[in-house]
């Protein structure tokens, strides 16, 4: 994929087995929102061959659909209608969704009232687009930053929803920028730059065993400097 004269993904080949929690990592401008958006059908590619559940996502996307959930980074809800709101008209377009009611307040969205959506915070928004993203029981889930601008507890529940979809067989495709968030909840880890693969592997893998932490290896690997 080529913005221009920039080339945001190179050559990237990348497998997600099913059933785990796969982190996609890389540093601002890696690639990671334009592979993720890619798969999800957003974006054709411009060379390569892209299947998810093994269906081409752009010429199969009324197919595919149905059985993917997918968080952006930001937005996906009209700036005028309430939480709850918005996760009932979205569970209305799914067959057998989660129950709302439970959903929501697992997530906190009974807490938002009757705000609306562009006037509440950040970490709410994106307890929303989660709640929105696996209402309708995917089996496929692609979250973006999930817990950006989340507080601390509500960092903890998504972890503990993330594990349960996996638990459940849920496959959960994610990127982040907290390097411990990969390490705590991802099966498989892929680190890129430049739009290509630069490493994989398991947490402790990556780590050798815990002797170093996560964020070490990803700086070194990608030249990043704090």
């Amino acid at each position: 994929m080529r913005y221009g004269d920039v080339v945001a993904v190179d050559g990237l080949d990348l497998t997600i087995e099913r059933g785990t929690i796969t982190a996609v990592l890389g540093p601002n401008g890696a690639g990671k929102t334009t592979t993720l958006e890619t798969c999800e059908g957003y974006r054709r590619p411009q060379a390569g061959v892209v299947r998810v559940l093994g269906l081409d996502p752009v010429a199969s996307r009324r197919d595919l659909l149905p059985r993917i959930g997918v968080m952006l980074q930001q937005g996906g809800a009209w700036g005028g209608v309430h939480a709850m709101e918005m996760l009932r008209h979205v569970a209305s377009l799914h067959a057998h969704p989660l129950d709302v009611e439970l959903l929501g307040t697992r997530l906190g969205l009974g807490d938002c009232g009757r705000t609306p959506y562009r006037r509440l915070s950040g970490g709410q928004q994106q307890r929303l687009g989660l709640a929105m993203a696996v209402v309708g029981r995917p089996e496929l889930l692609f979250v973006d930053e999930p817990t950006a601008g989340m507080d601390p507890a509500a960092r903890r529940t998504t972890w503990d929803l993330l594990r349960e979809l996996r638990a459940a067989g849920v496959t959960v495709v994610l990127t982040t920028h907290y390097i411990e968030e990969a390490e705590r909840l991802a099966d498989q880890v892929h680190i890129i730059d430049h739009g290509r693969l630069v490493l994989s592997g398991t947490p402790a893998f990556l780590t050798h065993g815990g002797a170093r932490r996560l964020e070490d290896v990803f700086l070194e690997k990608t030249g990043t400097v704090l």
